[in-house]
């Protein structure tokens, strides 16, 4: 029997790192061979006991933002063989019920998402749909590929914004998920992109990739600042902390007829002051933005292509054993995003 190692979620802030069974193939899926799998935020969610897209029961391999090679193909697959560079979109619809049969596939009844309820990447091997999958150019790294989901939602977040050529931006946040927006919402035409986080290292590297201006919400007063840098007028605001007090600031920041994206996962029980006046006489529209239903493909276009940084926000490259530590370790993830790296340093 041959095995791999895994890191297995058991439970609220339980993962063990064990010897598993290596997955067999259906005659429709792939074995990928995880070369690199990024730590998200609902990775964390689920650590920390709470819900994060859907429902996970453990024991499970979690981890969903992951590239590698494919090892073996199904008897039934076409299009792919063995040695393909390859990342995949986690998020396994069902086509059949009323929300895929209507075009809003991240709402399938009977979604399968792998890394949250079927098992994924934080392991040497991982078995894939092959109609999931994603080619990656030669040139592109195992650790750009694994940024390909990340992308997709963040790229449904700029979607959601209707971010107009010439707008004002601001992005709350300032992780790997707000430097990901930033660099969306300037392809989109942006005119100026604002970034607020409290974290110097963070503000400096939103410099470095591009940022109009950076503001620390702890000493400076966000309005004034803006206004200040003579950006009076803010069309859209992004909101990536999920923190209550940067939601509601994000009404006051925003201009009449503004826009605000609600984009990072929160726990199921949080909420904010909704200013009912504010929204109607602004006349303020206010949307959630959820996982990244058709945006695979675009993310994977924009990496192949080299059009996007996705690598200066990393904080470092990991093993398996390593993941428990970053899991529970807010001061380490402070410092950026984290890749495993289940099977070593790229071939």
């Amino acid at each position: 029997m041959a095995t791999m190692k895994s890191a297995v979620f058991h439970g609220k802030c339980d993962i063990r790192v064990e010897e598993r069974e290596i997955p067999s193939v259906g005659p429709e899926e792939v074995l990928i061979k995880v070369m690199a799998c990024g730590v998200c935020g609902s990775d964390v969610h689920i650590f920390e006991g709470d819900q994060g897209s859907t429902t996970t029961v453990p024991p499970l391999i979690q981890g969903h933002e992951f590239a590698g090679i494919i090892a073996e193909v199904g008897e039934k697959v076409q299009g792919w063989k063995v040695g393909d560079h390859v990342c995949a979109d986690p998020a396994d619809n069902c086509n059949e019920c009323y929300y895929c049969l209507n075009g809003l596939m991240s709402h399938c009844d009977n979604m399968k998402a792998i890394g949250t309820n079927v098992d994924g990447g934080f392991s040497q091997y991982c078995k894939v749909k092959a109609r999931l999958l994603h080619k990656l150019k030669d040139d592109v790294t195992f650790v750009e590929g694994a940024m390909a989901e990340p992308l997709a939602c963040c790229i449904n977040g700029a979607d959601r914004s209707e971010i107009k050529v010439g707008d004002n931006v601001v992005v709350y946040g300032g992780g790997a998920i707000g430097l990901l927006l930033m660099q969306l919402v300037k392809l989109k035409g942006a005119s100026n992109v604002v970034l607020v986080e409290p974290v110097e290292e963070k503000r400096k590297m939103a410099e470095k990739m591009g940022a109009s201006l950076t503001i620390d919400p702890v000493h400076q007063d966000v309005i004034g600042t803006l206004r200040e840098n003579g950006i009076g007028h803010v069309h859209c605001v992004i909101e990536t902390c999920g923190r209550k007090d940067t939601s509601e600031q994000a009404m006051d920041v925003v201009d009449k007829h503004g826009t605000v994206v609600l984009f990072a996962v929160t726990a199921v029980t949080a909420s904010m002051e909704l200013p009912t006046y504010k929204l109607f006489q602004k006349e303020l529209t206010v949307k959630g933005s959820y996982c990244s239903p058709y945006d695979m493909g675009r993310a994977v276009e924009l990496i192949n292509a080299h059009r996007i940084d996705v690598t200066t926000m990393l904080a470092g490259l990991e093993p398996l054993e390593k993941l428990s530590e970053i899991l529970s370790s807010p001061q380490l993830r402070a410092k950026g995003k984290y890749i495993i790296l289940p099977n070593g340093k790229e071939e």
